[in-house]
């Protein structure tokens, strides 16, 4: 496990737990307690967690931390690639329409497509139409706006009367955390009142997800679980949400 990957898991770990030991983190991990905590202070610095004696405790800051694409598309990247794969299920019929949100799952989805797809796609991100335009079969349209550096991804005012113009097949939306309390969420309003157009522009919606933003609820929210139709995720979603999505509705496949 890289130290990247390890401190999104100690993170995710401290969202659930509230609080954790450093000598529990070590024996989690395999790693010395050194390790440990400096992975704790590279999230203390970040805002992340708060390191208190002998281990660290959660923060208010956790719902309004956002990472950079560059920085989250080395996370969990496995578990993104086999969520793509397993989401290529979803996609319409040959000559339909889907929406592509901003996010390195979403664009794994889109550059795990069959070569000769046949597709009109829509997007918002900069990222998912570079890897969009590989594909002969693809008829892209890239909707504008003001672009985030965060995401690189156009928000504001342009980009919604744009989407809510459209109207798709399925849309392949990524969340920051999904809980059945809070659903769908993220850090950013601007980033979430474009997930919220894209909901009501498509048909059906489909969430891919990886485990760790499972359980987790960040600061504005953008849908529902009734809003979602499918969660493509991984084998680490714990039971208790798993069992609680389902619960409401939505189809859970695991990848």
């Amino acid at each position: 496990m890289y130290a990247e990957e390890r401190q999104q898991a100690i993170a995710t770990l401290i969202g659930h737990r509230g609080r954790v030991s450093v000598a529990e983190l070590a024996d989690r991990y395999g790693v010395t307690t050194e390790t440990v905590r400096r992975d704790l202070a590279v999230l203390d610095r970040l805002g992340v967690i708060r390191r208190v004696h002998g281990g660290a405790v959660g923060s208010g800051a956790l719902t309004t931390f956002e990472p950079g694409t560059a920085e989250r598309d080395s996370i969990r990247a496995a578990e993104k690639d086999r969520i793509a794969e397993l989401a290529q299920r979803y996609l319409p019929d040959a000559g339909g329409s889907a929406l592509f949100d901003a996010g390195t799952t979403t664009a794994r989805v889109a550059a795990a497509m069959a070569v000769d797809v046949d597709l009109v796609a829509v997007t918002h991100s900069l990222p998912v139409a570079a890897r969009l335009t590989g594909f002969a079969g693809v008829r892209l349209h890239l909707v504008g706006g003001r672009v985030r550096g965060v995401t690189q991804a156009a928000v504001g005012a342009e980009t919604l009367q744009l989407l809510g113009e459209l109207r798709v097949d399925v849309a392949f939306l990524g969340t920051n955390a999904l809980t059945v309390r809070h659903g769908l969420s993220t850090p950013d309003p601007e980033e979430a009142a474009v997930k919220r157009a894209m909901i009501a522009a498509a048909d059906r919606v489909v969430v891919v997800a990886d485990a760790s933003k499972i359980g987790r609820e960040d600061f504005v929210r953008f849908g529902s679980t009734t809003d979602i139709d499918v969660l493509v995720t991984d084998t680490d979603i714990p039971a208790t949400a798993h069992a609680e999505l389902v619960a409401a509705g939505i189809e859970v496949v695991l990848a």
